[in-house]
């Protein structure tokens, strides 16, 4: 039994459980928050070293083997979620401890955080189906409690299309795996890869790949089902946006790489090289161009979460080696930037009491620093080099040349064309211009908990330069994840080896 599997999972649901012991006690859930997320991220690190030191590791929960039991996997691709999914927690943990009002406390955020994390996390390890299913909705339960803390109005219109959009995304996806194990008699990842690999009825299990597509790509925030992510992410607290914006979308993501690698690999030139292709392509364009009207730095943000995505789909649509490391890259580059980028727009928010970039401006004088530390991932997410997000773009748009998807590169270019554009545009709203008279007076200088905001967006910063600069390390991780995704051959020897 590798316990390095279970731990990532068991530390935020005991996390969860402690919170609600210690709920009269403000003191005692911040300090479990911030314990708990960094005891995550540890585990992470742990796991991925020895997933690249042993292999693919397996946990059979209950000692009954795969097919018959459920069971823990642990790629590279699932490893290296779950450390950026810590990263992530652990930078949201402490940002939150000089944001989140005690009556968001009160009404249980940290309890709420912590079960988001652990289906998060499950989903990232699970190797079943069906488990994946629940994972989901453990995550969406958690998600909808946090949209909804301190119900206020926009919370609750944003939280009603959110849940409304999930819950068709749930009954779709509960479906098709009805269908699925109706079909193949199991709900085991890696005997569905196998049993799926010999079927003549490759008809019918497209039909059932699509009701997969359509579920994860609601979950995704892929077109055409995006509309509930700019409408919802920008209501919450900072604290909760980021970390929505960072890791519940990648989820989806995630789900996408993981069954169409894996499971539904019979019809690659009409699921992947058809659909998928057009649905990224057209997840860029109408996620860019939503972000070119706005004008509240929020929901800029939100709209290019749309945008990022494609660039994500079409990696896994060009199904090459290559494009699937891109894809990969994209992923975890992605998660950091737009984490950070969130953050960031919390201490704007410190400093004026607005998002609205009409309200916004001269912060390059008063709050330098922050001007440079919004630079570094709104720049990485534009593409601009040497910063992560070039190497991201230049892979996934490498891998369309070598592919011959033209007018898919065509459309990657102008979509990072017009990310610069959004980005620069809240920099001369926000940084550049003189403060307007209508905007608030300043506050951030005399706030006592600003080093708390400071520190988790600096050193998402530096994770963005480290990345950038040392790019080569990262894409050989990309690239060897990748490898395991196009040959899952290891992955069903790991899991279905014992019982055979």
């Amino acid at each position: 039994m590798s316990t390095e599997v279970v731990i990532p999972i068991l530390i935020p649901m005991l996390a969860g459980a402690l919170s609600l012991v210690g709920w009269r006690s403000r003191l005692v859930q911040r300090w479990i928050a911030v314990l708990a997320t960094g005891a995550l991220l540890g585990a992470g690190l742990y796991l991925l070293h020895q997933v690249q030191q042993e292999g693919i590791l397996v946990t059979y929960v209950g000692r009954w083997a795969a097919p018959f039991g459920i069971t823990l996997v642990a790629d590279l691709f699932s490893a290296i979620m779950v450390l950026v999914a810590g990263i992530i927690g652990f930078a949201v943990a402490v940002y939150a401890l000089a944001t989140m009002s005690r009556s968001h406390e009160a009404f249980g955020y940290y309890p709420l955080l912590h079960l988001m994390l652990a289906g998060v996390v499950g989903s990232f390890l699970t190797g079943d189906i069906f488990n994946l299913y629940v994972w989901f909705e453990i995550m969406l339960v958690a998600s909808f409690g946090l949209l909804t803390l301190g119900g206020e109005r926009a919370q609750m219109e944003g939280a009603l299309k959110y849940v409304t959009l999930n819950l068709i995304s749930s009954a779709l996806f509960l479906t098709a795996v009805g269908l699925l194990y109706g079909y193949a008699g199991t709900l085991n990842m890696a005997d569905l890869a196998q049993k799926l690999g010999q079927t003549e009825q490759t008809g019918l299990v497209t039909v059932i790949a699509m009701l997969f597509l359509i579920a994860f790509g609601i979950k995704a925030a892929a077109f055409p089902l995006f509309f509930w992510l700019p409408a919802s992410y920008h209501t919450p607290p900072v604290a909760i946006s980021a970390v929505f914006a960072g890791l519940l979308t990648k989820v989806g993501v995630y789900a996408l790489y993981r069954v169409f690698t894996l499971i539904f690999a019979q019809d690659v030139a009409f699921t992947h090289h058809g659909i998928l292709l057009w649905m990224g392509i057209f997840t860029m364009v109408t996620g860019v161009l939503g972000a070119a009207a706005q004008h509240e730095v929020r929901r800029i943000l939100s709209f290019h979460i749309v945008s990022q995505i494609g660039y994500m789909l079409v990696g896994l649509a060009l199904f090459t080696p290559l494009a699937v490391a891109g894809g990969v890259f994209y992923i975890f580059h992605h998660i950091i930037v737009k984490t950070n980028l969130f953050l960031v727009s919390g201490i704007m928010y410190r400093y004026h009491g607005s998002y609205e970039l009409d309200k916004l401006g001269g912060l390059y004088r008063s709050a330098p620093w922050l001007a440079v530390l919004f630079f570094i991932p709104a720049m990485s997410l534009a593409g601009i080099p040497p910063l992560s997000g070039f190497f991201a773009k230049y892979t996934v748009i490498q891998a369309g040349l070598l592919a011959e998807s033209w007018f898919m590169v065509a459309v990657a270019l102008l979509v990072g064309l017009l990310t610069l554009f959004s980005m620069v545009k809240i920099w001369a709203e926000v940084f550049w211009k003189a403060r307007p008279e209508q905007a608030k007076p300043l506050r951030g200088g005399r706030d006592p908990h600003l080093y708390l905001l400071y520190l988790p967006v600096a050193a998402l910063a530096l994770l963005t330069l480290t990345i950038g600069f040392g790019a080569e390390w990262f894409v050989q991780l990309a690239t060897a994840t990748a490898g395991q995704l196009m040959s899952p051959a290891g992955y069903i020897d790991a899991v279905l080896g014992v019982s055979r």
